[in-house]
């Protein structure tokens, strides 16, 4: 699998040039979707609302939205994708053109991770996550995608008193980098998340991801890795959720940017949550649609040129309709982003004290319906 290049992220830009690039270069919205909500389960409070479906079945779906937009899927093994079913995956892959974009090891729901998957202190179930994730990595390789998710779901704690934090990482940082180390070359995107299904997981905002990701390729041995981390790589990034993100009460712009600015941002996934609360996977747009279009604007000042995956709980309504919503949702968001006048837009940021006010007018315009009337923008400056 070819390591795509994430270098450019981090590039500095002066105002001159920084308006330039956002006058030529427009976010290109790739979507790809998680196989794993197309049959919403139940939880804790209320039964599933629709029957179970085969992967088979779950693929038709995807099938069907492809002419709407939906171009890649992502997968965890091995209860979504295993060497029982790679054949079928492969097959829907060279038969619509959609790609599997990630293999994602399945570190949360076994009975085994009870305590933990790569961080558990007890021997046999630390082995099971490490093995597991080393399998994942090679599907990887083999069906050509692009990164490999890990979410860290299961890893931490409800209790603190007398906890050894610094083990605790350890553990999971060894772990992963044994993996990384056994199959080199494999680009991982780690998800942070504040809680659930832990109190607190293990590496629960942004900041916690990237000391995570320097900490973990600080481990990694094998000469490939350390060539590609040599050459200005990384191996480790990050895949933030806009709906974890928003549970830690992190701004999700400022989110973006924090990594982009190391080149670690491999992947995104979107949904809409309120500040805090459950994670709820509502559509994009839903609620704060304000933090997707700065979110965006973010993207587009660093030229991120990764996927939108879709990452949703669509309890009651069909996965059709939900994905078409999150599809339409974003590209009137983007268009919106691409309305702006971005000459403006960077004096008013570079010159709060000479616009004051004017941004938020310009906001408020480009929300407006065409049929609004609204009094002509003062001159600014």
């Amino acid at each position: 699998m070819p390591l795509i290049d994430h270098r450019n992220q981090a590039s500095r830009h002066t105002p001159e040039e920084l308006l330039a690039h956002m006058h030529a270069f427009e976010v290109d919205l790739k979507f790809s979707a998680g196989i794993w909500y197309f049959r919403p389960g139940g939880g804790r409070f209320h039964d599933r609302y629709v029957p179970e479906a085969s992967i088979e079945e779950r693929l038709n779906i995807a099938t069907e939205l492809k002419d709407y937009g939906l171009s890649a899927m992502e997968a965890h093994y091995p209860n979504e994708i295993s060497d029982d079913n790679i054949d079928i995956w492969k097959a829907f892959v060279r038969d619509t053109g959609i790609r599997l974009l990630t293999v994602i090891p399945n570190l949360f729901y076994a009975p085994e991770f009870e305590f933990g998957s790569l961080s558990s202190p007890i021997a046999n179930a630390r082995k099971m996550a490490i093995d597991r994730t080393k399998r994942s990595l090679e599907l990887n390789v083999e069906l050509g995608t692009d990164f490999a998710v890990v979410w860290p779901g299961i890893d931490g704690y409800e209790n603190p008193l007398g906890l050894n934090f610094t083990a605790m990482w350890d553990r999971f940082e060894e772990g992963l980098a044994e993996a990384m180390d056994a199959v080199p070359g494999v680009r991982v995107a780690v998800e942070p998340k504040p809680y659930e299904p832990r109190g607190v997981n293990i590496y629960h905002n942004t900041a916690d991801g990237i000391l995570m990701a320097h900490d973990v390729e600080d481990r990694l041995q094998n000469d490939r890795n350390r060539f590609l981390l040599g050459e200005g790589h990384n191996l480790v990034c990050l895949n933030p959720e806009v709906g974890h993100v928003l549970m830690g009460f992190e701004d999700l712009a400022y989110t973006f940017a924090r990594i982009l600015r190391e080149g670690r941002l491999a992947h995104t996934h979107w949904n809409s949550q309120p500040f805090g609360n459950y994670d709820q996977d509502l559509n994009v747009g839903v609620i704060s649609p304000e933090q997707a279009e700065a979110a965006l604007y973010v993207l587009k000042m660093h030229g991120y040129q990764g996927f939108f995956g879709i990452d949703i709980n669509p309890e009651r309504m069909s996965v059709q309709q939900a994905i078409r919503n999150n599809i339409d949702a974003l590209r009137a968001m983007n268009d919106r982003v691409n309305s702006l006048d971005h000459e403006k837009v960077l004096f008013c940021t570079e010159n709060p004290d000479k616009a004051r006010g004017y941004l938020e007018a310009m906001l408020i315009r480009s929300r407006a319906l065409p049929t609004t009337q609204l009094p002509e923008m003062p001159p600014l400056g």
